[in-house]
């Protein structure tokens, strides 16, 4: 657990908070809206919190919103799951994403880059034109307002184009990147029935182009909703047969058009991971992304038109999506397509170096390997641009932010940030202008009541609970596609805690507001009454210079004990002999718990993950429990299916 006062890692200094747009802000609310202006950043959540409607109402004032049609109030109904944003407000949300060209035409609105690590720039005036170009063209094939486009491309410039000109028809948006199998890409695309698909032939990855033409044939089989495919030749191949080019659609010198759109109108559709079936189809609107993109990104991130934004993902990733929402602010954003780690695990600070990055954002696994793989980013590379580097997709390790603040710059704000695919946000995380505790998230977000419950809905803090939102949130999915009567969304969050969401993670929120996340609450070990969330066991067991990673999974067994393995997957080289066993089990005993200690350790020949990165834990403890491997998870979820099977002859034998 956390100490009660530990000396920060990092605290910005007086000239910094005064610089940051949050400072700002909350004098002007409370000069405009009664917010406080004494109490820092805690009176500014507490009322943010507590004043919802004037909040979101201070919000797009503060980022001067364009309603074409104003609102006749902020919230019309705060039920969840159900609330209403805006009602009667009209808007567009690509409108808002090129409002810099007017004032910039000029400067780089996208930095892209592949492995070569050379940034090529796409002004804000090209931006704005190509956009004009595809929506008119999208609009002549007949794409009307409420349309899925869908896209199966990487992180390079033309996947922003399609968003913007997508979301400027008021069309509605989804993308897989490229490295997704046909059958990740159809279970996702078919729920939606696209009528329009852009697609890639291929892509580069690792130093090696791998041709995708086979599967781009098998989606337009497999999709008959589709009335035009657009080809994208990023590796040089013709166009197919039946396929528009791209640069056809993109010539032209057209202003863009922008669809005036009510606020809950859908933007796009973001997937679950869909490890234990189909991937849930996550509808958000234009105008919950809009405002909640400008204040995540333009308050907690601080980033505005002199800011370089770099956040290693894929077009299958919600980071993306917010990534893009980043030239909200008039940020110039940086688009890397390739491999993390080519030709050296030292990649995305070099790239980070070569286009000016203010805030870097990759993930809390990246940061543990370079760590382990003795990368000095600050000896080695100019970094003085980088302000804050952030981190997600898992809790980031103490060892992390250490390691960041000794290799990189001991001022550099390191933001370890929390939310999710579901709200494409965060629940906590980045705050300029408050210390960083190693270990802990700075607070939760602004407009973000997020409390840690337990079993009986009751608050508790410095102890472990659920990760709960008591309130609305504008970017809450509006609904999820094919769920006619709200079922299963109603499932996936409000089932425990009837009208509060429930996110399914274990979080402690300390006596001084930050917030530690322990692992997914799904797979917590629980030993005697004692709960653990899984990621302390990794970041205890993965300091261990032999163990590559791990999976940790807690069983409950039919005559009522539990059964907790351990399951390693080694360094090059290492072995698993005796020596090792006990130096495991000494680190959980005497870092973590000895109620926790695996009642067996057991080497594996790989850790198998969803599509995006996340070690999956619940289908392997349903494989060990015996589900059969098609019952157990989605097999299109999975990178690498062949490592279940490992686990699927455990069971066997353990039965």
């Amino acid at each position: 657990m956390t100490p009660a006062n530990p000396t920060p890692l990092w605290q910005p200094d007086a000239d910094r908070i005064a610089r940051a747009q949050i400072t700002r802000f909350q004098a002007w609310a409370a000069e405009r809206h009664g917010a406080p202006a004494e109490g820092g950043y805690a009176a500014l959540h507490r009322w943010s919190v507590d004043e919802l409607d004037t909040f979101w109402k201070a919000v797009t004032e503060w980022f001067e919103v364009r309603f074409s049609t104003p609102c006749t109030r902020v919230l019309g109904d705060r039920s969840m799951p159900g609330a209403e944003w805006f009602p009667g407000a009209t808007l567009n949300y690509a409108e808002h994403a090129l409002r810099a060209s007017a004032a910039r035409p000029d400067e780089p609105a996208l930095l892209a880059v592949d492995e070569t690590h050379e940034p090529r720039p796409v002004t804000w005036a090209e931006l704005r034109r190509q956009v004009g170009s595809l929506a008119a063209e999208l609009r002549a094939l007949g794409v009307r307002p409420g349309d899925r486009v869908s896209a199966y491309v990487p992180n390079i410039p033309q996947a922003v184009v399609a968003l913007l000109a997508t979301a400027a028809v008021g069309g509605v948006w989804t993308s897989c990147a490229p490295d997704f199998g046909a059958r990740s890409v159809l279970d996702r695309f078919q729920q939606v029935e696209p009528v329009v698909l852009f697609t890639v032939d291929g892509y580069r990855y690792g130093g090696k182009e791998h041709d995708r033409r086979e599967i781009v044939a098998e989606l337009r089989r497999e999709l008959p909703t589709l009335r035009a495919v657009v080809h994208i030749p990023l590796l040089g191949t013709d166009t197919p047969e039946g396929a528009l080019e791209w640069s056809d659609l993109t010539s032209a010198d057209t202003e863009p058009v922008f669809e005036q759109v009510p606020f809950d109108h859908p933007l796009w559709v973001l997937y679950s991971s869909g490890t234990t079936g189909l991937p849930k189809a996550i509808v958000q609107s234009q105008g919950g992304i809009l405002v909640e993109h400008l204040k995540q990104i333009g308050l907690h991130c601080d980033l505005g038109p002199e800011d370089r934004f770099f956040w290693y993902t894929s077009t299958g990733w919600m980071m993306w999506n917010f990534l893009v929402s980043g030239l909200l602010t008039g940020t110039t954003i940086v688009l890397y397509d390739g491999s993390p780690g080519h030709p050296d695990t030292g990649a995305q600070w070099r790239i980070a170096e070569r286009t000016g990055a203010t805030l870097f954002g990759t993930s809390a696994a990246y940061v543990m390997a370079c760590r382990k793989a003795g990368v000095h980013p600050g000896r080695d590379h100019d970094l003085s641009r980088v302000q804050c580097v952030a981190t997600t997709g898992s809790p980031l390790p103490p060892d992390g932010f250490s390691w960041l603040h000794d290799e990189v710059r001991d001022d550099l704000w390191i933001a370890s940030v929390s939310g999710g695919t579901d709200v494409c946000s965060c629940f906590a995380g980045a705050v300029p202008t408050l210390p960083v505790y190693i270990g802990e998230l700075q607070a939760p977000c602004l407009g973000t009541d997020l409390q840690s419950w337990d079993p009986g809905g009751r608050p508790v803090v410095g102890e472990v609970g659920e990760l709960v939102v008591t309130n609305p949130m504008p970017s809450m999915p509006i609904r999820f596609w094919n769920d006619p009567d709200g079922s299963r969304y109603h499932d996936s969050y409000f089932d425990m805690y009837p009208g509060v969401w429930r996110h399914g993670d274990w979080i402690t929120v300390t006596s001084r507001g930050s917030v530690v996340i322990h692992g997914r609450s799904d797979s917590t070990l629980n030993r005697q009454g004692v709960r653990m969330g899984s990621a302390d066991i990794y970041e205890a067991v993965e300091r261990l210079p032999e163990v590559k990673e791990s999976l940790v999974i807690g069983i409950e067994q039919p005559d009522g004990g539990y059964w907790m393995p351990l399951f390693v997957h080694l360094a090059p080289g290492a072995a698993l002999d005796e020596d090792l066993v006990h130096r495991i089990k000494q680190t959980i005993r005497e870092q973590l718990s000895p109620r926790h200690l695996p009642d067996e350790i057991i080497e594996v020949p790989g850790i198998p993950h969803t599509l995006t990165g996340k070690r999956i834990e619940v289908p392997v403890k349903r494989l060990l429990q015996g589900t059969r491997l098609e019952k157990a998870v989605n097999p299109g979820s999975i990178d690498d299916l062949d490592l279940l099977h490992f686990y699927e002859d455990l069971a066997r034998k353990r039965a």
